[in-house]
């Protein structure tokens, strides 16, 4: 792509797939969605399969990726891979490198529940917070567990680190969680003592 090019207007979903292709790999629909659940998914989002196969429609169509059908190993169906193309490759190095990076935008839903604690009972508002808590704590494990998975493969450098924040992210949700239920449990021995508190 030429450096005076301007960079597609593409939806993020479109990135994203493309991205995941620039790795060099021929790759199905079903093998982008599993490296979206096992990457994106931690970061940004993981697409749903009807939002890959369109999103490859419209690459393919783009010029971005080529496909082709494969005889199945076993008995299954033939099966379409998809590989990015040099345009691709350059588009999506463009994006990457070029297009204005959007700022994280944090929809939390646990946090506008407790916002909203004066109208729950306070062992609602405990239950939320521990169900938080275990989330977190278990999407640090998946993360961790996908980080050591991917440390061997020279290719996924890069996606490493994002795991690796992930794990990290994950930890500190989960230790804020941890923070926000023994400050509930301060703010309901206030309120027993006759200070403010819920409800």
């Amino acid at each position: 792509m030429p450096d005076d090019e301007k960079v597609p207007a593409l939806p993020a979903t479109s990135w994203a797939v493309l991205g995941l292709l620039s790795f060099g790999r021929e790759l199905s629909g079903y093998d982008l969605k599993k490296w979206s659940d096992r990457s994106l998914g931690l970061f940004y989002w993981s697409p749903s399969f009807s939002q890959i196969y369109a999103e490859l429609k419209r690459l393919e169509a783009a010029g971005y990726t080529t496909s082709r059908l494969v005889a199945p190993e076993s008995g299954s169906r033939d099966k379409r891979v998809y590989r990015i193309t040099p345009e691709g490759l350059a588009a999506v190095r463009a994006w990457a490198g070029g297009a204005p990076v959007d700022p994280p935008v944090l929809k939390h839903g646990p946090m506008l529940r407790l916002w909203l604690g004066h109208l729950l009972e306070p062992a609602r508002t405990r239950e939320l917070l521990t169900a938080h808590r275990e989330h977190a704590e278990a999407m640090r494990r998946r993360a961790e567990t996908d980080a050591t998975d991917a440390g061997a493969d020279a290719d996924w450098a890069y996606p490493l680190l994002t795991l690796r924040w992930a794990e990290r992210y994950y930890a500190a949700e989960r230790d804020l969680a941890e923070a926000m239920l023994a400050d509930v449990e301060a703010l309901e021995r206030d309120h027993r003592a006759g200070g403010p508190g819920p409800g």
